[in-house]
């Protein structure tokens, strides 16, 4: 199971990586989409695949009777998932008002671009 999350993760990387580097503006921020859900899941796998074994130790025990997963990477993961989300609320935003000022989502036009926004 873990070598196939060492698969998946790497092409999610593989992916975000193709994104990114593409002239568009709005492929760059799907790129880094894909790299945060990328990271993600790298710290979630990290973190210990156990089926059916939540982070919890039952009352009157000093430790877990069983292996359980860490409970720190998916507390990481949560908080990661709602940066995520408000940096690309925030970029899709700023990527609407560039279109609405230059007309067009071409990093080389914004670059070259002499309006006031």
């Amino acid at each position: 199971m873990t070598t196939l999350f060492a698969f998946v993760i790497g092409g999610l990387y593989a992916a975000a990586l193709f994104m990114m580097l593409r002239r568009s503006i709005v492929k760059l921020v799907i790129g880094l989409m894909i790299l945060s859900n990328a990271a993600n899941l790298l710290i979630f796998t990290g973190g210990g695949l156990v089926r059916g074994a939540p982070p919890l130790i039952p009352t009157g025990m000093t430790v877990p009777f069983a292996d359980i997963a860490d409970p720190l990477p998916q507390a990481l993961i949560l908080t990661a998932i709602v940066i995520s989300f408000g940096v690309l609320a925030f970029a899709v935003v700023l990527i609407h008002r560039a279109y609405k000022v230059i007309g067009a989502d071409d990093m080389n036009k914004m670059k070259t671009t002499d309006t006031q926004l």
